[in-house]
């Protein structure tokens, strides 16, 4: 089986430092001998605020790119620590031409199958250090990314990893969390206000990329990543907010 892991700011740096001990954790839930793994990574920017000693997220472009080309280096080198022993890991940052141009579209298709084929977990991740409109949330805290990432390998399953408990619509006084969603509408959209104060994501942003993989024909899972079985309980349906493929791929 194929899945999609992406993994959201609010997760991976909490008020602007890795958490490594989060990333270790959900490197361990992965089952390697058995299946393949792409991971999306949110936390560059963050990460790089930390060592750079900034307390509030950069407003100007600019600083926002030395940011994440400060960040980068550190958070890979985090994923090349908690895959040391188990997996190879390939760095891949991507813009949104690659999956706009014909030609850079299939020469990434083909660099990912070769990578999967020979055994490496992909880690990608925005090209924030030179791609203004990343930066300025195109992607959506590499929500959007993750489900074009989903599509362009065909994977069986997109895991949208957040920090709360999945989709929830308002019902009284407690709001009710969805367990299935079989058709994204506006009014569902309307009840997603947030984002969180590190990333460019939201509810919102993980409600249409999961539109747009199960509409590729993956499953999509939008799970709270602080689960210590979050990946495993995601594919068997036990939490989070499940999106069933609207078509098969072939």
């Amino acid at each position: 089986m194929r899945l999609v892991v992406k993994v959201g700011t609010s997760l991976i740096a909490p008020g602007g430092r890795i958490d490594t001990a989060l990333m270790r954790g959900l490197v361990d839930q992965l089952d390697l001998p058995r299946h393949e793994y792409l991971i999306v990574t949110s936390g560059a920017i963050a990460s790089g605020m930390s060592n750079l000693g900034l307390s509030e997220k950069p407003s100007n472009v600019p600083r926002m790119q030395a940011c994440a080309a400060v960040g980068q280096s550190l958070l890979m080198h985090t994923y090349e620590q908690l895959f040391f022993g188990k997996k190879v890991v390939a760095q891949l940052l991507l813009a949104n031409d690659d999956f706009t141009s014909t030609v850079r579209y299939t020469n990434l298709q083909n660099a990912l199958h070769e990578l999967l084929k020979l055994g490496v977990v992909p880690v990608v991740n925005e090209n924030d250090s030179v791609s203004v409109r990343e930066l300025e949330g195109a992607f959506g805290d590499n929500d959007e990314l993750s489900a074009l990432l989903a599509t362009a390998v065909q994977a069986d399953w997109l895991i949208l990893l957040t920090d709360v408990d999945g989709f929830y619509v308002p019902n009284g006084k407690r709001p009710r969390l969805l367990r299935i969603v079989r058709k994204l509408t506006p009014k569902m959209e309307a009840v997603c206000n947030g984002q969180s104060k590190l990333g460019t994501g939201g509810m919102r942003s993980k409600l249409r990329a999961a539109k747009l993989a199960s509409e590729a024909g993956a499953h999509v899972a939008i799970v709270n990543g602080h689960h210590p079985h979050a990946l495993d309980w995601a594919v068997a349906r036990k939490i989070g907010t499940y999106f069933p493929p609207l078509r098969r791929t072939t």
